[in-house]
């Protein structure tokens, strides 16, 4: 639950937690005993695109936010003593930083980047080494190819390259912070460098795409430590960084779940849906295998990573004319509320390509059955099923082997607002989705795992509100088989035949 400024707490016990998101950076001041949050801080981040497929922001930026987000949330309670301080992070963006002065050498590329596709290309010979390894595919999301992008730039812009610090979000966060060169375990399986079994760099994968270790941060455990802060602007002194998780990870570990049959979908600017799973064995096509966290054990997780989400509703929105103001969500959702269906619509926001269960960074942008009765409403109503058939087809690909299932969908992120999206979501899984009531699960994951790190009771998560499936079947599978036919279309493929009856 979420407390006014004027609460009362208890001066001991209380976390501070960093929120590092694609759009903006919160920090929230968290009572783990009672789940209750005490205050809340927050700043946009910005995004460029100097383009296509380029997608970059500002590592300073980063940092600033981080900083003006803690500074407003500790002047609500200015008599809080934090005992710990957590991170969760965007995945897979690459900050390049000189190892003497600590300034960035370039932008941030951000995890939607794709300006590595033919750089991957190239080394697809090696997909099925680096998949085995890794559990992850050849794609340019993950950060590998992207560091050796950053460091070329570097080096061509004078960069001594025994200068030049590589690292994820995480790492740029820890070393502003505390001036070390640390990274966590499960960002790090997101690299394409980490060997999911040995659980540190791999010496071939680092050849592969010729990063040097000594640019990369040590590899710790997500509750190891991680220093502790420097007294900066609003940053208090000596709080101890105790724990860090990838915010999908967060999220998963905020919900509880540690076993199989449990699963999550975080709704942000892209989705991540993940499953935890016993071994880094290799999952289904399409579908990857990743550290979901290091404690005392390794846990492993499948997921599937959807490229636009949030930034599909976003974008049509836009496209719409949403009053300034207003979420994109929130207008998508008013404007389709009531209709039975997106009227034959179907959009497929693959503005840099798909990602899972495709992974196909050729599939274009795609809006189709649009006739002279369309309205705003079908529009809007067809963006907001994107969103869940993209969600859909992680679920089905996960479960592909038949090896894990997703009985119950716990959804968190933004997005989940929306309740038609919602109900989009459970009729086309056709089971029901738990909605978080609390939205900042990848915070209150990362704040739940420093408390227990320090020894602090932890409260236990809200139930989230269920939503039941009401579609009937046939209408169920006749919105699927459209919706696979838009996205071969927009892979340039024939669309699959559906059989009569």
């Amino acid at each position: 639950m979420i407390a006014g400024p004027g609460t009362e707490h208890a001066a001991a016990g209380l976390l501070l937690t960093v929120d590092q998101g694609t759009t903006n950076t919160k920090a929230l001041l968290v009572d783990p005993a009672s789940g209750t949050v005490l205050s809340t801080g927050s700043r946009p981040v910005g995004i460029t695109f100097p383009a296509p497929g380029w997608v970059e922001q500002d590592a300073t930026q980063l940092w600033d936010a981080t900083v003006e987000a803690i500074g407003s949330c500790l002047a609500r309670v200015p008599d809080a003593r934090p005992v710990g301080l957590s991170i969760s992070n965007q995945r897979e963006s690459v900050v390049a930083w000189s190892r003497t002065t600590g300034e960035p050498l370039g932008p941030v590329l951000g995890w939607q980047d794709a300006r590595t596709a033919e750089a991957c290309g190239r080394l697809a010979h090696a997909a099925d080494e680096v998949r085995a390894r890794t559990g992850l595919s050849l794609d340019p999301m993950f950060s590998a190819p992207k560091m050796r992008w950053l460091l070329d730039a570097a080096i061509e812009g004078g960069a001594a390259p025994q200068d030049v610090c590589l690292g994820t979000v995480d790492s740029w966060l820890v070393h502003r912070l505390t001036g070390e060169h640390l990274v966590e375990a499960g960002n790090a399986s997101r690299t394409l460098l980490l060997d999911l079994r040995s659980l540190d760099w791999h010496e071939a994968l680092l050849d592969l795409f010729g990063i040097p270790a000594s640019a990369l941060g040590q590899v710790r455990r997500s509750d190891a430590g991680f220093g502790t802060t420097r007294a900066q602007g609003p940053v208090p002194a000596g709080v101890p960084v105790v724990a860090v998780l990838a915010d999908s990870h967060a999220a998963l570990y905020h919900h509880g779940c540690t076993a199989p049959g449990t699963g999550k979908a975080t709704y942000g600017t892209g989705s991540s849906v993940m499953t935890p799973c016993t071994t880094p064995d290799a999952a289904p096509a399409g579908i990857a295998t990743t550290l979901a966290w290091l404690t005392d054990a390794p846990t492993y997780a499948r997921e599937g990573n959807i490229v636009a989400s949030g930034s599909a509703l976003d974008w049509m929105a836009r496209t719409l004319g949403v009053p300034e103001g207003t979420s994109g969500g929130a207008y998508l959702t008013a404007l389709a509320r009531g209709l039975p269906d997106a009227g034959g619509v179907c959009f497929v926001p693959a503005f840099s390509g798909l990602g899972a269960p495709y992974w196909d960074r050729s599939a274009i942008g795609l809006l189709s059955g649009v006739t002279g009765g369309t309205s705003r409403g079908h529009l809007a109503m067809a963006a907001l099923e994107a969103v869940a058939h993209q969600v859909a087809d992680v679920v089905e690909a996960i479960e592909q082997d038949g090896s894990a299932r997703i009985d119950v969908l716990h959804a968190d992120g933004g997005a989940t607002a929306s309740d038609v999206l919602m109900g989009l979501q459970a009729d086309l899984l056709g089971r029901a989705v738990l909605v978080a009531d609390a939205p900042e699960a990848s915070a209150l994951g990362a704040a739940a795992l420093a408390a227990r790190t320090l020894g602090l009771p932890v409260a236990a998560p809200v139930p989230g509100t269920p939503v039941a499936p009401r579609l009937a079947a046939a209408d169920r599978t006749a919105r699927r088989h459209a919706w696979a036919g838009a996205v071969a279309r927009s892979r340039g493929q024939v669309p699959p035949h559906r059989a009569p009856g």
